[in-house]
C-alpha cells in the first residue's frame, strides 16, 4: 500500500529500479520478466554484526540511498549477501592471498549464505513503504586441490564476490550442493522476491 493507502502503480506504469552494480541480481531479475533500472547506491559496506544483522542492514541502506533520489513511482530493490563460516562473517576477499586462504579453509566444510532484501516503494518521489526480508541457505563445499584453487583465483572472480565465491560462475564447479533458495546464493532470492511483491498486491507475473 502506498501513504495514502493505494495500492502501487500497475508495472506497466511503474518503474523498476535495483540498487545493486551485481550483474548476476540483474540477470536474476530480467530471467523472470522483470527490466530493472539500475542505480548504484554507493553505501560503505563496512558494518558490524551476525551475518544476517549485516546483509539485513546493508539491503536497507542500498535500497533507502537509492529510493530517496527516486522520482515519480517506483520499486527500488536493495540486497545484500554474506557467507557465514564457523560463526565469522565473511565478505569479499581483500586480495589474492585472502582468497587463496579462504579456500583452503572452506573446502569440504559447510557455509551459510545469507541475503538481505529491501523492497521500497515509491510513491510521487516519497518513500511510501518499505518492506524487509532475509533469507539463508546452506552452502556445502567440494574439495578442489590446492592447483585448482590457485588457478580459480588466478581468475580474479573470488575478489569480486561475497564470501569469495560463486555458484553461477566458475566457482560453481567447487560447490558441492545447497540446501534452500538456489538463487539466494547467487545473490536475491528469487522466491522472497516473489513474497515482497505479493505484499504490495503484485506478482511477479504482471512483468510478463
Amino acid at each position: 500500500m502506498t501513504a495514502e493507502g493505494q495500492r502501487p502503480a500497475r508495472p506497466k506504469q511503474l518503474r523498476f529500479v535495483l540498487a545493486s552494480a551485481s550483474p548476476a541480481r540483474l540477470h536474476l531479475l530480467r530471467q523472470v520478466g522483470i527490466q530493472p533500472d539500475r542505480v548504484v547506491s554507493g553505501v560503505d559496506e563496512t558494518s558490524d554484526g551476525s551475518a544476517a544483522e549485516v546483509a539485513a542492514g546493508l539491503a536497507r541502506c542500498k535500497a533507502l540511498a537509492v529510493a530517496e533520489h527516486t522520482g515519480g513511482d517506483a520499486l527500488v530493490l536493495g540486497c545484500d549477501s554474506v557467507l557465514e563460516h564457523d560463526g565469522r562473517v565473511l565478505g569479499k576477499p581483500a586480495s589474492a592471498a585472502q582468497a587463496v586462504d579462504r579456500w583452503h579453509e572452506l573446502r569440504g566444510t559447510t557455509g551459510r549464505l545469507h541475503t538481505g532484501h529491501c523492497l521500497v516503494s515509491v510513491a510521487r518521489g516519497q518513500v511510501a513503504q518499505v518492506l524487509e526480508r532475509a533469507d539463508a541457505t546452506v552452502v556445502r563445499f567440494g574439495t578442489p586441490t590446492d592447483d585448482e584453487i590457485a588457478a580459480y583465483v588466478a581468475t580474479g572472480e573470488p575478489l569480486q564476490v561475497a564470501g569469495g565465491f560463486t555458484i553461477d560462475g566458475l566457482g560453481g564447479a567447487f560447490v558441492d550442493a545447497v540446501e534452500g533458495s538456489h538463487s539466494n546464493v547467487i545473490g536475491l532470492s528469487l522466491p522472497v522476491l516473489r513474497r515482497l511483491l505479493a505484499e504490495l498486491g503484485l506478482s511477479v507475473c504482471d512483468w510478463w
